[in-house]
This record gives C-alpha cells, structure tokens and sequence, in this order.
C-alpha cells in the first residue's frame, strides 16, 4: 500500500533530503518516491507512521485523497 502526500513547504534539495532521511528512520526499507517540482512525497508502508515522521522533519504534510 501507498500513500501520496502533499508536503507545500518542502521547497528544496535539503527539505527532500529532510523528508527521505526521516521517512527512511521510521520505514527502513520502504519505497519513497520525492517529486519535489510537485512538492509530493509517496511512500509504501504505514501511512500514519509516515505523516508523523514527515511532521517530526519539521514539514506539514497533507494526504493526498
């Protein structure tokens, strides 16, 4: 399963970086994809546990319906 988020204020290379290093922490192993022009993330696994390590980097991610 995956789940797309909306991240508005991941605006560059160290915001993805960011957002990768912390979703790799609470994921190891799971897929994660950064469209940074798109300012989305999708990531495989569990969504909750996602959201929140995207929030502990500091950014505010919005699931995606």
């Amino acid at each position: 399963m995956t789940t797309t988020f909306t991240v508005p204020d991941m605006t560059c290379g160290h915001c993805e970086k960011s957002v990768r290093s912390a979703l790799g922490e609470a994921l190891p192993g799971a897929a994660v994809t950064v469209d940074l022009a798109g300012k989305r993330v999708t990531v495989g696994g569990d969504a909750a546990r996602a959201e929140q390590a995207i929030r502990d980097a500091g950014y505010t991610p919005e699931k995606v319906a």
